[in-house]
């Protein structure tokens, strides 16, 4: 096994072992608290450009599996296949399991990542990673190893020359190149648009086992090909990148909400329907990525402990009116550790949108009811219709 070295722009570097491919990758170094879930976490194409250090000790230990993944090769992605496409750019961890132990496992995470060229590290003390981005944030980095190692110099050169993620536009890089359809298992009792910024494949599945049909369509559509597909809502998915760069998505929000649509949107889209209602948008000292984080929903107190993955987010305060051209609207959400924005909404009930991710593969499972909230308006909506 040869020598790797995971190296960051201000310097830092981290010497370990090859795991996976070998090469050379480069990405934001992020750092995620998930304990189970890495399967759903390397497919997930939120973390596109992205080397994510693990901080659970131990990783591998139930293999892949043919299930789990949350992106799909039958979307246009290539080098994907039945497995799923892995989005991160990198992956550092701990220590590699030695064995595979899960009844579903068809092969191991080391044979997965090589079949996909993904280049990784093992062997190093990722709590000391962790600590070094908690209190310089993330940051450019590159995971080197076999041929790409070089001097300390060249890698931390080969690490500054690469773009930040600060401005990146990334969704029509992980969106699908045309559209698909997820059917319910019987007759549809409502149907939207499922705009693919990056979208997981556990969202449109949730929804077609409430019931709904779900066209997907790439992150260019426009607002009359949406229109035509007569939808009762619009969804707007997760994805990576700058929501500042999102312009296009933004004016697309902004003709729906005038058409009056009921309208959901999830992280990346909460993002959007935020700068939509005129919010503005910021980078995150080192983001929210992992499975255990509390929200607040200040409308019931209630509190969920959600699944995040997102390194920006919108500007705002708990409980905060405001107006919008579509309404007034209100920050209806946010995180009980930092006060981040976690969702917004307008108050007539048309739209809404939160920052985590109520699908939550691999779990947990307390924001699930958002997607019977939107059904309901979307059972509303349906009606009107009928009676129209």
């Amino acid at each position: 096994m040869s020598e790797a070295a995971l190296v960051l722009e201000d310097g830092k570097i981290y010497r370990g072992r090859a795991f996976g491919a070998e090469g050379q990758t480069l990405g934001e170094a992020v750092f995620s608290t998930g304990m189970t879930g890495y399967q759903e976490t390397l497919t997930d194409p939120s973390y596109h450009r992205q080397i994510v250090v693990a901080t659970a000790p131990q990783i591998g230990n139930t293999g892949w599996n043919l299930e789990d993944s949350e992106s799909f090769g039958s979307r246009g992605h290539e080098a994907a296949g039945p497995s799923g496409k892995i989005w991160v750019a990198g992956y550092a961890i701990r220590e590699a399991t030695r064995v595979v132990s899960n009844y579903r496992a068809s092969h191991s995470l080391q044979e997965e990542l090589d079949n996909q060229g993904i280049v990784g590290i093992q062997g190093i003390d990722t709590r000391a990673v962790v600590r070094h981005l908690r209190n310089f944030g993330a940051m450019r980095a590159g995971v080197f190893s076999g041929a790409a190692l070089a001097s300390a110099e060249e890698l931390v050169e080969r690490v500054r020359n690469q773009p930040s993620m600060l401005g990146a536009d990334l969704s029509a890089e992980v969106s699908t190149p045309s559209g698909y359809v997820i059917e319910p298992g019987g007759e549809p009792r409502a149907t939207i648009v499922a705009v693919d910024l990056g979208i997981k494949t556990n969202t449109p599945r949730m929804l077609a086992q409430r019931g709904v049909r779900v066209h997907v369509v790439p992150s260019s559509v426009g607002l009359e090909d949406i229109l035509d597909l007569d939808p009762d809502g619009v969804f707007l998915s997760h994805g990576p990148g700058d929501p500042a760069t999102a312009d296009g998505a933004v004016q697309l929000t902004k003709a729906i909400l005038g058409q009056r649509l009921p309208l959901f949107g999830i992280c990346f889209g909460n993002q959007i329907l935020g700068r939509a209602l005129g919010l503005g948008t910021y980078k995150m000292k080192f983001g929210h990525r992992g499975i255990n984080i509390p929200v607040i929903d200040h409308a019931t107190g209630r509190v969920a402990i959600t699944a995040q993955n997102h390194g920006f987010a919108l500007e705002g305060e708990a409980g905060q009116e405001f107006d919008t051209p579509f309404g007034r609207a209100v920050v209806s959400h946010t995180c009980a550790n930092d006060g981040t924005v976690e969702g917004v909404r307008l108050l007539d009930g048309s739209a809404f949108s939160v920052q985590y991710h109520p699908e939550a593969a691999a779990g947990p499972h307390d924001a699930a009811y958002l997607f019977d909230q939107f059904v309901s308006q979307l059972d509303a909506a349906s009606a009107q219709k009928g009676t129209a």
